[in-house]
């Protein structure tokens, strides 16, 4: 969730970090319409998550300020559960320190609804060839508002699926089925988790959080045919689809799951698994770069790629994500000019030539993925990416928010409930579930306090005071 999605990748040395650290508490938050470093240059102010994709368009930037000598920009780069406290806090309360903010397919719908964003269709219909019908429907139409149009431009798609070593199973005697389900799945993280050999069956995320923990887990859920609510908002985390899901997830991670699991993300997840300590992992199709990327990863084509383990219908019940930016509202009211500069440089990060721009300069398997339909059509990118990039096209096309399992809901979103009391509820869910996998309380302690949580949000809805 993606939900997360890929996130921490350790390309910068340490004490580059530090320093931008450092330059950041030092040169604070301009808006747009400040000086910047040369006179009467317009600084616009970028509020970015901190992945490794993120950081390749920090690293290009200058790229786009030599272009475009009368803008400046400043980047406020901050890990995802930061990004994501610190933008909705200023979106939701009209201040004013961000010109432009990465965001999600979670809070775009909601936040068009309340007038936050800014209108992106008439600027990309100004931009030539930006072509945002090259943009893959799914994530287009979850990028979009009540009206159709779109509020925030995605830099990259992400959906998830399982990833495999196929070298271990070959050992093993073992083959991945095609269209695996989590039972199947499990079987063969029993098989191959091996303690004397420091390697687990499977890594998956046990980390707090409603884009951590619950990403993976929600996809569960679904699978087993389970739902927050049903089409009354009655909370259903206790019924026994829902039950059975978790008690699976929990028996999984904490049976042949990685050391530490409860305290685990993706970051976490992604250095055991690419360096040889973990034989499967379920995450974000995003994570291909990492794992295929021969500077940090010591299983580089050794990982094989299979869909979402299947649900009780048949269906792979992978999510569906995007880390995109937008322009709030506050930005017009900065003077002439404040929106379309910060659309210019919008327009940029996410267009066809940035795709192959990233690809010749950082490496192909670095391309933001699951955007675009024509990054799949560049030939080097093809070539770098055979063993992954068709499951991940597949994946996110598939990926249906309206409807997440085999039971009708009244929300949209697959590994979130698209309303805005979930931050804090999921998050407050997940802290439940990530003790039962610590040990420190079972599932139906866990369960328990979560339908409490759960039937509070869900009996504002039932009396129409929200949404």
């Amino acid at each position: 969730m993606a939900p997360p999605s890929a996130r921490a990748r350790p390309r910068r040395p340490v004490i580059a970090a530090l320093l931008g650290v450092v330059a950041l508490a030092v040169s604070g938050c301009a808006g747009a319409g400040a000086l910047g470093a040369a006179e009467g240059a317009r600084t616009i102010t970028i509020a970015i998550v901190s992945n490794p994709q993120m950081e390749d368009a920090i690293d290009l930037s200058p790229q786009f300020e030599a272009e475009n000598p009368g803008i400046r920009l400043k980047f406020v780069s901050l890990s995802e559960n930061e990004a994501r406290a610190k933008i909705t806090s200023s979106v939701a309360t009209g201040g004013d320190e961000f010109d432009a903010v990465m965001i999600s397919n979670y809070e775009t719908p909601q936040w068009a609804r309340n007038g936050w964003l800014t209108d992106l269709d008439p600027l990309m219909a100004q931009t030539p060839g930006y072509d945002e019908d090259d943009f893959i429907p799914a994530v287009r139409q979850a990028l979009s508002g009540p009206d159709g149009h779109m509020y925030s431009t995605p830099f990259y798609g992400e959906s998830s699926f399982l990833m495999y070593r196929k070298d271990l199973l070959a050992q093993a005697g073992l083959t991945m089925p095609a269209k695996p389900t989590w039972p199947q799945v499990a079987e063969i993280a029993a098989e191959l988790d091996d303690e004397n050999a420091g390697r687990a069956g499977i890594c998956l995320r046990g980390k707090p959080g409603w884009g951590e923990l619950m990403a993976p887990l929600d996809t569960v859920v679904n699978a087993f045919g389970g739902r927050w609510y049903d089409e009354q908002w009655d909370a259903q985390l206790e019924s026994p689809e829902y039950r059975q899901a978790v008690q699976f997830y929990v028996d999984l991670v904490s049976r042949y799951g990685q050391p530490g699991a409860a305290t685990a993300g993706f970051s976490e997840c992604g250095t055991q698994f690419s360096q040889g300590n973990a034989a499967m992992w379920y995450d974000a199709t995003v994570a291909s770069g990492l794992v295929e990327n021969p500077e940090e990863s010591k299983v580089v084509g050794k990982v094989g790629y299979a869909p979402a383990p299947a649900g009780v219908d048949g269906r792979a019940s992978g999510w569906l994500y995007s880390w995109s930016l937008a322009i709030p509202k506050t930005t017009a009211e900065k003077g002439p000019g404040a929106v379309e500069d910060t659309w210019k440089f919008l327009s940029w990060m996410t267009s066809k030539p940035y795709q192959r721009m990233v690809g010749e300069e950082k490496g192909w398997e670095s391309v933001p993925p699951g955007a675009r339909q024509s990054t799949y059509e560049i030939p080097e990118y093809l070539e770098a990416s055979k063993s992954y990039a068709p499951q991940t096209l597949q994946a996110i096309s598939s990926a249906d928010q309206s409807r997440p399992g085999s039971k009708p809901v009244p929300y949209t979103g697959i590994q979130f409930v698209g309303i805005p009391e979930f931050q804090d509820l999921g998050t407050r869910v997940s802290q439940q579930i990530s003790a039962a996998i610590a040990g420190q309380q079972t599932v139906d302690e866990a369960l328990e306090q979560a339908q409490q949580y759960a039937t509070t949000v869900g009996e504002t809805y039932q009396q129409g005071g929200a949404g």
